[in-house]
């Protein structure tokens, strides 16, 4: 920069005029639109207050190789129709909010890529098993009523801050039985999967089971027999059918059906031993 403030020659800024209106925004939005891949986007769109049914409505969007699909869902929320219901929040699949139904398969919006579906056509739905609040955004209630129900928190009579009470040590194996399941986020892809939750409105579901055997594998824990009476019901562990549904939706790689399956045998192991004592260990 020289002594009066200017640039040097060759370093000079290029002079943008700027529109008083949205006109200017508009035509760069269409320039864009022009010059990149385009996919047709169908959006469900259903409101239960005034709506008799679902309707499909498709719209032309523009999309790059990094696009993702949540991506494309604000795209046409701010450019071509403004009343879209979709929740959504930190745009890098850590919060769980935009679970979806993508061309038929349960999925984070924001973390699936529109060059990676391999279509022209993308075709977006509300997550199934959850009550519809409007177009894409479902209520989380239940499910968040069920991973309430199984306590998940270490329960222990003492604690690490009561006085004269030291840190409770794990070993790497210590940890390693659990800490798959400890990475879920509540995104409800696992639950929306399940084919017994659409049958069964009072099944647990593979979210509040799987995060039950995280707190049952977890050594630090001392409420094992009490989650395991919570989930020992018809509607509970035994109601799962072992379609595998879940663990293929997970973004996290959880695998909640693996968890249902260790809680199966720990539960079936307990029904042995009740066998040769003739009680109930869970009583005892």
């Amino acid at each position: 920069m020289t002594k009066d403030g200017a640039l040097p020659k060759g370093f000079e800024r290029p002079t943008v005029s700027v529109s008083p209106n949205d006109s200017g925004v508009q035509a760069k939005y269409e320039e864009v639109k022009s010059s990149s891949k385009t996919i047709t986007l169908r959006i469900s769109k259903f409101n239960p207050e005034k709506d008799l049914r679902t309707a499909f409505h498709a719209f032309t969007v523009p999309y790059q190789r990094w696009t993702t699909v949540l991506d494309a869902i604000l795209e046409v929320k701010s450019h071509q129709d403004h009343s879209i219901g979709v929740r959504y929040s930190c745009r890098q699949a850590t919060c769980g909010s935009c679970g979806m139904i993508i061309n038929g398969k349960p999925r984070l919006a924001c973390f699936t890529k529109i060059s990676e579906l391999d279509s022209d056509v993308v075709t977006v739905e509300p997550m199934n098993n959850f009550p519809l609040i409007r177009d894409l955004a479902v209520g989380f209630e239940r499910m968040f009523s069920t991973h309430k129900r199984i306590k998940p928190y270490v329960i222990r009579e003492d604690s690490e801050t009561n006085p004269g009470t030291k840190e409770f040590l794990q070993s790497p194996e210590d940890v390693e039985k659990y800490i798959q399941f400890a990475s879920c986020i509540k995104c409800g892809l696992c639950n929306s999967a399940c084919p017994t939750m659409t049958t069964d409105s009072t099944f647990i579901g593979p979210q509040g089971l799987a995060q039950a055997y995280r707190y049952v594998a977890d050594n630090r824990d001392q409420g094992k027999d009490e989650r395991l009476r919570i989930i020992d019901e018809p509607h509970g562990i035994w109601r799962c059918h072992f379609a595998g549904s879940c663990s293929q939706v997970c973004p996290k790689g959880v695998d909640p059906a693996m968890g249902i399956q260790l809680l199966l045998r720990i539960q079936k192991i307990i029904i042995l031993f009740c066998v040769d004592l003739g009680c109930c260990l869970l009583d005892c």
